[in-house]
């Protein structure tokens, strides 16, 4: 289970995105973004070397507030291969240099992600030791499996997608949006989703969709 320090971060983690967001296609907002947290939760390394944690931010800056999701991963050492998807590096109070990744390029996270929509990796608190997080859902159509790897990483207007050697993608959707019932339901066409909470700008709870499995047409 994740172990949540209770100590300082130097840059902060919205300090270190408030550089990185604007280089982003799929960010909307001015040139000098105006974060704040606004949720997320986390998914554990089963080998507890990897931070893993999908941060909901709250972006001011534009014409109106906007909520992005950015998944993000936390290593004590340089990801070979990942210069591109560096946000930054930080000092951390207990564990010292953390190298900071866009999660979507490390596989760690990626493996976890894949498990959490097939029902194998649970949601853990964002801020919370060894606390399940029940506000995330998560929905498969059919026995899975779900591939593990996803190496194609591209970047869109609204989201990310993640594409599997035989043609399936995890597609994270970026920008977020309460469902308007407040009980999300995946897209038609999707065999699996991710679904979670956040703080919407009005200061009230909302729910959505954050991750689709969409799966390639069977073969003629």
């Amino acid at each position: 289970m994740s172990v949540i320090h209770r100590t300082t971060l130097e840059p902060t983690k919205l300090e270190l995105l408030a550089g990185w967001l604007p280089t982003r296609p799929w960010y909307h907002g001015g040139a000098r973004p105006r974060l704040g947290k606004a949720g997320g939760f986390r998914l554990d390394d089963p080998k507890g070397e990897v931070g893993i944690e999908f941060m909901v931010v709250r972006d001011d800056s534009g014409d109106g507030p906007v909520c992005y999701l950015v998944p993000l991963t936390y290593r004590a050492a340089p990801l070979d291969g990942a210069d591109a998807a560096l946000v930054g590096t930080a000092e951390h109070g207990v564990l010292g240099r953390r190298w900071v990744y866009d999660a979507c390029h490390d596989p760690v996270a990626v493996a976890e992600l894949a498990a959490l929509v097939e029902g194998r990796a649970q949601p853990q608190a964002q801020s919370v030791s060894d606390t399940p997080d029940h506000e995330v859902s998560r929905a498969l159509a059919g026995e899975g499996p779900v591939p593990a790897e996803f190496p194609a990483v591209e970047d869109a207007e609204e989201h990310t997608e993640l594409t599997a050697p035989d043609g399936t993608v995890l597609r994270v959707l970026r920008t977020l949006h309460p469902a308007p019932d407040g009980a999300p339901q995946a897209e038609p066409g999707a065999a699996g989703h991710v679904a979670g909470a956040w703080d919407a700008p009005d200061g009230a709870r909302a729910h959505g969709l954050m991750v689709l499995l969409l799966t390639p047409p069977p073969a003629p």
